[in-house]
């Protein structure tokens, strides 16, 4: 396979500034090459926009609510107006809320939290764990993989048909495949909640830092996602939709920031007034540079144009595949097929590899990241490769062998930040690994395919 730089269009727009972009790495073939970042559904590399946003405020960093200071009232403001940027990023109506936490997972566990008492709770099995585990005090309903867009809606219309219908319910879907990539029909599964009575919160995890999210448009109830994956470090995450529910929850965390009003009474207990706005869950002192990222990110995003980003993604998602088609031993997951929409996310397996293997050559000897095992979607990469559920793997911790058959998958996963030369590189390594095989030995360690590094173990 020949992979060359015309095969790419630039024309559409250049890729984002991002940190990282000129760090290079070791080859366990000797020398050194610029480190292709491929693994941005894990975590994306900051945007230097970002990053150039914090360390102009680092120096005026103070206490946010509760200083009476100069600093604490700047800080305070810039924590208010990303709740505001945030709530614009997503299309908020004026009576929701946008409450900030440590990531999706978190927001997942607190709408978790939140929900009333025998409220009933519908998932596919194709979610991650984030979407899929949070429910554990409720009545959960387990949807079985559907296999088109069709289906997916079709699936919940059946079993929401079935529920009783005068109880609480609530929908929990993704945006984007955080193993294929795939779009799910999120407009259409709202329609069909509501049509039943039941709410629905997307995990726009990955559908939020490559496709534009709008909560009325789309006719969500709540959006959750993750500051790491949207060009954003810091460890921070957002969850905004209705208030209702929010507010006649118990708060997430008991403590300062979550409280109006605390009183002794008489017979030596404590009366709590809580906060009924967003800071009801936001106890403790808040991540301040953290949120602050997430909303420079937001504002990166809408100012590089959103339409231009998408269409050079989807150049490159255009490219990966083409590239991928071209190697018979490759097998590209997918739920709904070649021709579902989906975002710069592609899972793979080669026959003859190990997956854990094949990743760990395109890192020892290309400098590319990737990432390998189920991605925290056990049951989903299980249903894709049509495995038992009780054959062995685990997420990010293969147990075959070099050049022995795992269950695990392969994913690349790209988005604003990624250079042509870095998908150019990666469709070379695939063809060279599966065509020529590896230059290196490889053992098992710790759970990880590494490098052997003694000498002996050269190939070539």
């Amino acid at each position: 396979m020949s992979v060359s730089t015309a095969a790419l269009d630039s024309s559409v727009c250049a890729p984002l500034p991002v940190l990282g972009q000129d760090v290079t790495v070791p080859l366990v073939t000797g020398g050194e090459v610029t480190y292709a970042a491929l693994d941005y559904a894990a975590s994306a590399p900051a945007l230097q926009r970002v990053w150039d946003d914090v360390a102009a405020y680092a120096p005026y960093y103070g206490s946010v609510h509760r200083g009476a200071g100069y600093l604490s009232q700047l800080s305070t403001d810039l924590f208010e107006n990303s709740r505001r940027t945030v709530a614009e990023f997503l299309g908020c109506r004026a009576d929701h809320q946008v409450v900030f936490t440590r990531s999706t997972t978190d927001s997942l566990n607190l709408l978790a939290a939140a929900i009333p008492a025998g409220c009933q709770v519908f998932v596919y099995e194709t979610e991650h764990h984030a979407s899929l585990l949070p429910w554990r005090d409720a009545r959960v309903t387990y949807l079985n993989a559907p296999r088109t867009p069709g289906q997916a809606v079709e699936t919940l219309e059946r079993a929401l048909a079935d529920r009783d219908p005068y109880g609480p319910a609530l929908v929990c879907v993704t945006g984007a495949s955080n193993v294929t990539g795939e779009l799910w029909p999120v407009k259409e599964l709202a329609a069909a909640a509501h049509a039943h009575g039941a709410r629905i919160v997307l995990d726009a995890a990955q559908l939020a830092p490559h496709h534009p999210v709008d909560i009325a448009e789309l006719d969500v109830d709540w959006v959750a996602f993750s500051g790491h994956k949207l060009y954003a470090p810091f460890g921070s995450g957002v969850l905004a939709g209705r208030a209702d529910w929010l507010q006649a929850a118990e708060p997430y965390l008991a403590g300062g920031g979550a409280s109006r009003k605390v009183a002794r009474r008489a017979d030596g207990g404590v009366d709590v007034d809580w906060h009924t706005t967003a800071a009801r869950h936001e106890a403790g002192s808040p991540n301040v540079i953290g949120v602050y990222s997430i909303a420079s990110a937001c504002k990166a995003l809408t100012e590089a144009g959103f339409d231009t980003l998408v269409a050079r993604e989807q150049e490159l998602v255009r490219r990966v595949r083409e590239g991928l088609a071209e190697v018979p031993e490759v097998q590209v997951l997918s739920l709904f097929g070649d021709d579902a929409p989906r975002v710069g996310v592609i899972s793979f397996v080669v026959r003859g590899w190990n997956s854990s293997h094949f990743a760990a050559a395109l890192s020892a000897e290309y400098g590319i990241g990737v990432r390998d095992g189920l991605f925290c979607a056990h049951p989903l990469v299980r249903t894709l490769l049509g495995s038992d559920p009780q054959d062995p793997g685990e997420c990010g911790a293969p147990e075959a062998e070099p050049g022995e058959r795992s269950l695990n998958a392969i994913r690349v996963s790209f988005g604003a930040g990624t250079p042509d030369e870095h998908i150019e590189r990666f469709l070379r390594a695939v063809s060279e690994l599966v065509r020529q095989g590896a230059q290196w030995k490889y053992r098992t360690e710790d759970g990880r395919c590494v490098p052997d590094r003694g000498e002996a173990a050269r190939t070539v």
